[in-house]
């Protein structure tokens, strides 16, 4: 296959699979994220907070995968911009790695004594793991699109405090509004009664701010960034933005239509197409400098050489299908709605 595909190709391959494996973890786990920070808001009653519980209960886990491999992905295929990344963002990564660790705790513990301050207490824990990663997030990847104060030798000049400007909170209030739709959407097709109801209209009430914050995280995005110079030289890519626009749009029409899978669909694609402009719109680089462009890391010069990525395409064709198919299976063992009678099941959250 050496011979078969360049380095460059190679290159170029990776670098749309990184996006593609981070679009996949945002559109995964972000249902997760978003139905835990609406857990105060939404679930009024203990079942309610059992069936938040629940309805992320079987999945959680396996959609955190993606982001370990989104993270491996960078590591293996570009290890200058894992270097970088994970010094530069040393900070907001520990944060939101604590936040996970709570998050999974939570799950596991909240039960276990039967005390309202104790199920309390894990509620609390569950909230900001999944709203302190939907922000950071935000944040970070506002940060990787505007550009981080790097030097020409890679190294890192700012901290926590730099990636809290204007845009990047505007990025992470957009990722909390945008998991928050994506985790009522979720909620409206695994719950039943009051609180399948409350996650509908939740659904529609979200849509409107979150469409207010996307279109000035657009025009943000023309005066903070140098994201849209890619598009402006190659038209047809402009279709990634507009296909954005569409799906946001198809997520209203689809709820009104009261066609909550094809809404929840249309939300996945809408995440999955943000993510794809802001990464495509970074090429040729892979992480920009805020000093000068002239500091910024390309995708050449951050990849690993042509074996190491074409030994790591031929393992991800074998693999990435295996993963597929297994969590597709379970996805569809578990698709029933989360129900009073479910929730008396010993292996119940």
């Amino acid at each position: 296959m050496t011979d078969i595909l360049s380095h460059e190709l190679l290159q170029i391959i990776w670098f749309l699979l990184w996006g593609l494996l981070w679009g996949i973890y945002f559109v995964l786990d972000g249902f997760d994220l978003g139905m835990g920070t609406l857990l105060p808001f939404l679930a009024c009653t203990e079942n309610e907070r059992r069936t938040v519980y629940n309805a992320a209960g079987p999945y959680w886990d396996g959609n955190e995968v993606w982001l370990i491999t989104a993270g491996g992905v960078t590591f293996a295929a570009f290890p200058t911009a894992y270097a970088v990344l994970f010094s530069a963002l040393y900070a907001p990564l520990l944060i939101l790695l604590f936040a996970l660790i709570f998050r999974a705790v939570s799950f596991e513990f909240r039960n276990k004594i039967n005390d309202p301050l104790w199920r309390k207490v894990w509620d609390v824990f569950q909230f900001l793991g999944n709203f302190v990663p939907a922000l950071l997030l935000g944040v970070a990847f506002a940060g990787l699109f505007q550009g981080i104060p790097i030097n020409e030798n890679g190294v890192y000049m700012g901290n926590l405090l730099s990636l809290l400007n204007i845009y990047g909170l505007l990025g992470g209030v957009f990722f909390v509004l945008m998991f928050a739709v994506h985790g009522a959407l979720w909620l409206n097709l695994k719950s039943e009664g009051i609180l399948r109801a409350r996650a509908e209209a939740c659904a529609h009430k979200l849509w409107l701010p979150l469409t207010g914050i996307a279109v000035a995280f657009l025009v943000a995005t023309a005066f903070y960034t140098p994201l849209y110079s890619a598009y402006l030289q190659t038209r047809v890519l402009g279709i990634i933005p507009l296909l954005a626009v569409t799906l946001l749009f198809s997520v209203r029409i689809m709820l009104q239509a009261g066609k909550h899978i094809s809404a929840f669909a249309s939300s996945a694609g809408f995440m999955l197409c943000v993510t794809l402009f802001g990464v495509i719109g970074m090429f040729p680089n892979i992480v920009l400098s805020s000093i000068k462009p002239e500091y910024s890391i390309t995708v050449t010069e951050a990849s690993s050489s042509q074996l190491t990525l074409t030994i790591m395409l031929c393992v991800a064709l074998v693999c990435v299908p295996l993963v597929i198919i297994y969590q597709s299976w379970a996805y569809k063992l578990f698709a029933e709605r989360v129900t009073e009678k479910s929730l008396q099941s010993d292996h119940a959250y």
